[in-house]
């Protein structure tokens, strides 16, 4: 049997070293032909000893010179490339036949929409591209022939939840009535609100479930990471945000539910590890050995639920509204969010003031069509501008 060829966008990263753990248990079936890091190149020196991919790019050029000079040393043949450029000409080489998207954040838009133009399997893990971008991504993932499976645990779930005929354009044939989304809460669910001006990046990143980076980590802890699965369900399912729902669930065992007309909640569980979700896109329609320790029900006791707190946590508010908007707001959302983060971890922000950030950001960018993928570029360029804008002037 041909082997499987396999871009990993961001293999630096938690889900890269999850995918490529998962890939190592099944070497007669898949083939790692090229693999992306923006400036850990020690990380993927080490990727490159265990697999040998034919390329390795890095975003930053000294990155770049220092693992070029590394696998010379050692007599590994894989080729270094650097930049933006090179990123997209490997996501959408014809020798890749699967993208695992897993760059964080905007940047992980045009390598993933080279894939999708290119007609590649893409298993999509940067939500960010369908936050920034989903009527132009979708589009170009139909006209082009790409096939696109979800790698975010819930989306996951949920598309193990729904009938394999599943139509995003015709979701009412399919009996659902709804989609719900679980989230742990983050580490800050029970703290008082009163202390979250003194949270500091360490506490935000210390997810109680989860191991993830740290942007996402911290996107959980505002729940502005639910907020952005919220519109990547949108474009993925189909449903109106009227129809999808978030669900606090501590325990983080159910990783989503899809409610149906007759009144069925159908859910898909298991332990906490992204290697489950990743096996499952990588081996579609077949399940894969994943290495994941199976879940103990027994064990786990009980499963609690509880509705989101949006006083707590006004990101997820501010999400749902950027949905209902349309238009650009959804990339002013991201954009803006993605500077408060990158604030709050350089100790320019208090974690509180995340969200009063976003919400100056929006309400000074106009809503805009974007029509072109240079569009949305563009206007994210912008929307970052401004929040920087805002953040120098204390304006939030």
């Amino acid at each position: 049997m041909k082997r499987e060829r396999l871009a990993i966008l961001g293999a630096s990263g938690s889900i890269g070293a999850s995918a490529l753990d998962v890939v190592s248990r099944h070497p007669q079936r898949f083939e790692v032909v090229a693999l992306t890091a923006q400036r850990r190149w020690k990380e993927l020196l080490e990727a490159c000893r265990r697999f040998e991919p034919r390329w390795a790019v890095l975003g930053e050029a000294d990155a770049a010179d220092a693992l070029r000079a590394a696998l010379r040393r050692e007599g590994i043949p894989t080729e270094v490339r650097q930049g933006a450029t090179a990123l997209a000409e490997v996501a959408r080489h014809p020798e890749v036949d699967t993208v695992i998207a897993a760059i964080v954040g905007a940047a992980g838009l045009p390598p993933a929409w080279a894939a999708a133009c290119a007609g590649k399997k893409i298993l999509l893990a940067n939500k960010e591209a369908l936050v920034l971008a989903g009527g132009l991504f979708m589009e170009a993932v139909a006209r082009h022939g790409a096939r696109l499976l979800p790698l975010d645990s819930e989306h996951n779930a949920i598309f193990q939840a729904l009938p394999p005929d599943y139509d995003r354009s015709r979701p009412d044939d399919f009996g659902v009535r709804r989609i719900l989304l679980t989230a742990s809460g983050g580490p800050f669910r029970e703290r008082p609100q009163e202390t979250f001006p003194a949270i500091t990046p360490q506490e935000a990143c210390a997810h109680p479930n989860w191991s993830m980076g740290r942007k996402i980590s911290v996107d959980s802890a505002t729940m502005m990471n639910k907020g952005l699965e919220v519109i990547e369900a949108y474009w993925l399912f189909g449903l109106p945000p009227s129809r999808i729902d978030v669900l606090i669930h501590p325990q983080s065992v159910v990783h989503s539910l899809v409610e149906y007309r007759d009144g069925s909640l159908l859910a898909q569980l298991g332990t906490p590890d992204m290697r489950t979700p990743i096996a499952h896109a990588l081996g579609f329609p077949q399940r894969l050995e994943a290495g994941v320790r199976p879940l103990d029900l027994v064990r786990v006791g009980r499963l609690e639920f509880e509705p989101p707190d949006l006083e707590r946590f006004p990101c997820l508010r501010l999400a749902y509204e950027a949905l209902r908007e349309g238009g650009s707001a959804p990339a002013a959302l991201n954009a803006a969010n993605e500077v408060a983060v990158a604030a709050f971890l350089q100790g320019r922000l208090r974690f509180d003031r995340i969200p009063a950030l976003i919400e100056a950001t929006l309400a000074q960018l106009p809503k805009r069509e974007l029509d072109t993928i240079e569009a949305v570029l563009e206007f994210d360029r912008l929307a970052r501008d401004r929040a920087e804008s805002l953040l120098a002037g204390e304006g939030a």
